[in-house]
């Protein structure tokens, strides 16, 4: 008997819908709803996508070699074989270090504009934010990271990601732009 159900199909099975591992705990049955009801909300605006901040401390000073030319992206050309001088990394992404943080992102709410998890961004304080800026957003007391909207008076948070809402601000809630983002620092090559 040729059987033709089973196996493996495009599309079959569960869908990834927190971007990152899951847990299955045990909730009494009369929390249920009102904690599917949370995770829907959290889930559709993304917040809580700031894992950790880090002050930072320039306190190493490391002079990393910078070649004299610029690299082409596209065809090879014949590269010169000296460095005309070199490149302070805290000089070259810190402006303010008093007021510069490191921000270790925990979803992909931003996955549009290239930055994912475990991705660490650059963000100055001392800044002020400016339409179209990706910000890091203090709401209800959960941080989050987006692209901040500004049209006449009226501000709100754009996700780079259609799987997560836009967050636009309802009646009693406030919004605190806590820092813009200048630098995005990501591997690609892991380390071992």
């Amino acid at each position: 008997m040729n059987n033709k159900r089973g196996g493996i199909r495009e599309g079959a099975g569960r869908k990834l819908k927190y971007n990152e591992p899951t847990k299955t705990v045990r909730v009494p049955i009369s929390k249920v709803i009102e904690i599917k009801d949370y995770l829907n909300k959290a889930d559709s605006q993304c917040l809580n996508d700031v894992a950790l901040i880090t002050s930072v401390q320039p306190s190493t000073y490391m002079q990393i070699p910078l070649a004299a030319e610029k690299i082409a992206a596209g065809f090879p050309s014949p590269a010169q074989d000296y460095v005309d001088k070199t490149l302070d990394m805290n000089e070259h992404l810190i402006s303010n270090e008093a007021t510069t943080f490191i921000v270790k992102v925990a979803s992909l709410s931003m996955r549009d504009a290239g930055i994912e998890i475990d991705d660490e961004l650059v963000v100055d304080r001392s800044l002020e934010a400016k339409h179209e800026d990706i910000v890091i957003a203090l709401i209800d007391n959960d941080f989050t990271v987006k692209r901040l909207m500004i049209e006449g008076d009226y501000h709100w948070l754009k996700a780079e990601n259609p799987d997560c809402s836009d967050i636009h601000l309802r009646d009693g809630q406030e919004m605190v732009i806590w820092g813009v983002v200048t630098y995005v620092i990501k591997p690609f090559r892991k380390r071992k």
